[in-house]
């Protein structure tokens, strides 16, 4: 089954998943606002990102750091003066274009992104305006932070910027932080929420947006010991296809390989890089994404940020964008804690056996609007002609409809006192008193409930209800008093079909 962009988009809207920001005057490129049945679904992402990476663990940190900080932060983390893309506008209708962008939709492929080889590329291949066929015109810099004033009076002092990513507040705090929860390398802080990129061209629904949330862990460790992970057992034979920065140049085809063999054949800058490419596999799979419809491409060297040694996107192969980047794996090295030491005059560097020493910093940074994107997209099926989402439960907006064969005052008692039983147990649930079986399980199938309990006229009998499957449409009789448990055996012992 062929899925479109507009597909998910308009399921999207009529469900309640997400709406253009403030639409009812138009609203603005890049925003959205999640409504309920989508917020409950980006909830549970995260929920669960926090307990893969964070609350299961005793080596990683939780921070909440502000989303406005000093000015000062960024120009030390090199935003202010290398945070750019490359912009080009229509002479005609003067619209502005990422030229990256252009050439990627162009199918024109350069390895080197500087100014000279786009402008070469944008001319040699007679790129126009794809919105008028206009002349385009020279290539410029373009800073991708958001500006923003703080204070009474509006001038040069008052500028701050909206922060374009989480890790800076994780640099900045790591020595309050380190000396408060008594970390010993290796360690990691974790973090997440909403980051601001003023996108010259934000495109395909919530992909590339100009507000959105990130998750992202910046895990250190000894630069004498990169080589010495104690974890590394945990993901060294999960496969993945793995497309290394030679291979894209010789335009061979990505390979399968385990992580262990990756690590192995030199693919990886160090263990602890590749380890943490693989529990973020791990985690993606986890939550219902096909394996096969994961791979990790390495940056080549032109595309590397400025603070990066060497960085692995994770990409999801969506059917209507093709192989895009969901989640970004990098080696910071000691870049941010060497850059706010000589800048702040604070010692951010540890002492081990006498010698001082600057933690190298692997960071995994998880899109979780991509991912919900891609989680939608994975789970987006037909049957007998009506959409069902198949949601992994953990990801799923609600655990379990509650649904009442009749709209009848017994029926609806039964109902609500089941409910109220469950939410009790911590089960999220959504309730329908229509009475109209047939569209409630629609409904539900479409916004993706793994299950379903039905009151009928049994219930009265003995106290029992069924519970139907979504992915199957099977039902099972069980007594009420057994629910909570069996409803937890359900979710936590769930394969998705």
């Amino acid at each position: 089954m062929s899925i479109s962009l507009s597909d998910i988009a308009n399921l999207a809207k009529r469900r309640g998943f997400i709406f253009l920001s403030g639409e009812i005057y138009g609203g603005i490129a890049g925003f959205y606002d999640y409504g309920p049945i989508g917020f409950g679904i980006k909830r549970r992402i995260l929920d669960d990102w926090w307990w893969f990476f964070v609350s299961s663990r005793d080596d990683v940190y939780g921070i909440s750091p502000a989303i406005i900080t000093s000015p000062k932060v960024w120009v030390a983390s090199g935003h202010v003066d290398e945070f750019i893309d490359i912009l080009v506008e229509c002479a005609r209708c003067k619209s502005r274009f990422k030229a990256e962008t252009l050439l990627e939709e162009a199918g024109i492929k350069i390895q080197d992104f500087s100014m000279e080889s786009v402008k070469n590329a944008i001319k040699n291949n007679n790129i126009k305006c794809p919105k008028c066929g206009g002349e385009l015109s020279e290539p410029r810099c373009f800073n991708l932070m958001i500006e923003a004033h703080v204070g009474a009076v509006k001038d040069e002092s008052s500028v701050v910027y909206l922060r374009p990513e989480i890790a800076q507040g994780m640099f900045t705090n790591f020595k309050l932080i380190s000396a408060i929860v008594g970390a010993r390398l290796p360690f990691g802080i974790a973090s997440y929420g909403k980051v601001f990129r003023n996108e010259i061209s934000p495109r395909g629904f919530i992909f590339r947006l100009r507000e959105f949330e990130i998750a992202e862990i910046e895990y250190f460790i000894d630069p004498n010991e990169q080589n010495n992970c104690a974890l590394f057992s945990e993901v060294e034979n999960i496969e993945v296809k793995i497309w290394t920065k030679e291979e894209q140049k010789r335009e061979l085809e990505p390979k399968e390989r385990t992580i262990g063999e990756a690590f192995n054949e030199g693919i990886f800058s160090n263990m602890w890089h590749a380890y943490w490419a693989g529990k973020a596999v791990e985690w993606l799979i986890s939550i219902g994404i096909k394996p096969e419809h994961l791979r990790l491409r390495e940056h080549l060297e032109t595309e590397l940020a400025h603070y990066a040694k060497q960085t692995f996107d994770i990409e999801y192969y969506f059917p209507y964008l093709g192989w895009k980047e969901i989640v970004g794996i990098a080696n910071r090295t000691d870049y941010d804690l060497r850059r706010h030491t000589n800048m702040s005059g604070e010692k951010l560097y540890l002492t081990k056996n006498g010698k001082e020493f600057y933690p190298y910093c692997i960071e995994p940074s998880f899109g979780i609007d991509r991912i919900f994107l891609a989680i939608i997209t994975e789970a987006y099926t037909v049957r007998d002609g009506k959409i069902v989402l198949r949601l992994h439960p953990k990801v799923a907006p609600y655990d379990v409809a509650i649904l009442p064969l009749l709209k009848k005052p017994k029926f609806i008692a039964k109902a609500k006192e089941i409910n109220t039983m469950l939410k009790l147990e911590r089960f999220a649930t959504y309730i329908d008193f229509s009475g109209k079986i047939g569209k409630a399980y629609a409904k539900i199938d479409e916004i993706g409930i793994p299950f379903a309990i039905t009151i009928d006229h049994k219930t009265f009998e003995d106290n029992t209800v069924t519970i139907r499957f979504r992915d199957t449409k099977n039902q099972i009789r069980i007594q009420v008093s057994e629910l909570a448990k069996k409803l937890r055996e359900l979710k936590y012992n769930y394969i998705m079909q």
